[in-house]
């Protein structure tokens, strides 16, 4: 992970930082030709955005940051960053599959290199069976919501994740050749018997997260203003937003994050986090994991109240929500312009929208009217059988995902030092990426596949721009 000095290192202000934190690496020096701070085509994240292309570039604090806040995403990021399972007052969870927050998500991104992974899977599973009761179904009995592959001593972890590929060729129209591949998630070893023979399960790659707080950001209105539901303009993309409940409140609310759209805000997407990932209570959360069939994970002794109370996690969500979009690079690019024009001729722009804008921020005004390219419209949309894993998720299908954020999708490999896309990570390419949409977006990648290899190649070229 990244120093606390390196991830808020491009704070553009004449503020010094905390004393515990190390001077910033150097910034790298602007193109020859034009300052990239004067394009707006290049600024992602609006007057927030961040020059980087480095492998710090997704641990950046936003541009126009208070320097008051250094201090307060400094404890953030030192909780964000965290072993929850040394020291003294360790409190990490019976049950777990991970013991930091950066080890899913490395240097803010996406998950490390398979081949650094060791014994860590590269994906986690989410569970759960059908209910009259609960839209979107209720955990697994045996095994809860989430499986859980490590433990802590004398508490069996859930099992292991194997995972094999398998390799789909196929040929574009003017006879060149590809190749994709299809996962095979299974669940071995199970410590706690056989799962539920209703069991709907669902295997995900960690996202990046950096930029949250601008898409949280962005007003209610705006979101659902894009929605169409019954595809009344006939285009064929059908939109729809998933309704999840407050954890706080109880209440209904709009769902922004997660794959497919089941968190309503930062917030309460990392205690969820914290709660499956890391086995870890919060105020949001407050109970363990452990089912009732896990006696010896419910026999370990609960640390007195939560794990985080409301200031921990609230000083996690703060460094969420400032963590910066890095800039578009090489914008005038003629090959770069000719990718973005056919983006739109196909049809991606249709669900990736280019741009949306931020409303009154009054905590964070640094993220107030910001006019984003995050290059999503935060709705679900059906992808198709290829995609799909079966699993509702509230209002969500079991073929529905939420449009994921494109931006930044160019530094993936500088930063994660790989590319895995998709909700599984099974696509390695952006080509792949593209050859596994169906449903909504069936029409987008015919018309994909129908373009002259340059042409492939140019729409790729704009995607690396990101």
């Amino acid at each position: 992970m990244t120093s606390l000095g390196a991830a808020l290192g491009l704070l553009l202000s004449a503020a010094a930082p905390p004393p515990d934190l190390q001077a910033p690496e150097a910034a790298p020096a602007p193109p020859p030709v034009e300052d990239p701070r004067k394009v707006p085509a290049a600024r992602s994240g609006g007057e927030t955005t961040v020059y980087d292309t480095s492998h710090n570039a997704f641990g950046r604090a936003l541009a126009n940051m208070d320097p008051g806040r250094w201090t307060p995403m400094a404890d953030g990021k030192r909780l964000f960053m965290k072993d929850w399972s040394r020291g003294p007052q360790a409190v990490a969870g019976p049950l777990s599959n991970a013991v930091r927050c950066n080890g899913c998500h490395f240097k803010d991104g996406r998950g490390r290199p398979l081949a650094e992974l060791g014994t860590e899977a590269p994906l986690l599973v989410r569970l759960s069976v059908p209910s009259r009761r609960v839209q979107g179904g209720v955990p697994e009995p045996t095994y809860g919501g989430q499986f859980n592959d490590r433990s802590i001593p004398g508490v069996p972890a859930e099992g292991a994740l194997e995972v094999a590929y398998a390799e789909v060729p196929g040929t574009y129209p003017d006879g060149a050749g590809y190749v994709v591949r299809r996962p095979d998630v299974r669940l071995a070893r199970l410590a706690y018997g056989k799962l539920s023979a209703h069991t709907q399960r669902s295997a995900r790659i960690s996202s990046p997260v950096f930029g949250l707080g601008l898409l949280e950001a962005v007003p209610e209105e705006d979101i659902l203003a894009l929605a169409d539901p019954d595809d009344r303009d006939g285009d064929g993309v059908s939109g729809r937003p998933n309704r999840v409940v407050d954890a706080r409140t109880g209440e209904p609310r709009l769902g922004r994050f997660g794959w497919k759209a089941n968190q309503p805000s930062v917030r309460q997407q990392a205690a969820r986090a914290f709660s499956e990932d890391l086995g870890l209570t919060s105020p949001l959360y407050p109970e363990r994991t452990c089912t009732a069939k896990q006696a010896r994970c419910r026999a370990q002794a609960a640390p007195q109240g939560p794990s985080l109370d409301d200031a921990a996690l609230d000083s996690v969500t703060l460094y969420l929500r400032v963590l910066a979009v890095p800039a578009r690079r090489d914008v005038a690019d003629p090959t770069v312009l000719r990718g973005q024009a056919l983006f739109q001729q196909v049809g991606c722009a249709t669900c990736h929208r280019p741009s949306l804008r931020t409303g009154d921020v009054p905590d964070l005004p640094e993220l107030s009217r910001q006019d984003l390219q995050p290059f999503t419209d935060l709705l679900l949309h059906d992808m198709g059988e290829g995609l799909a894993d079966g699993r509702p998720d509230a209002e969500a299908s079991g073929s529905e995902w939420r449009t994921p954020p494109l931006w930044g999708l160019g530094l993936l490999e500088a930063v994660n030092r790989q590319v895995r896309m998709l909700h599984d990570g099974r696509a390695r390419t952006f080509e792949e990426a593209i050859l596994w949409h169906g449903g909504e977006a069936a029409g987008a990648k015919e018309r994909f596949t129908r373009l002259e290899r340059a042409e492939r190649e140019a729409l790729v070229t704009f995607l690396r721009s990101l």
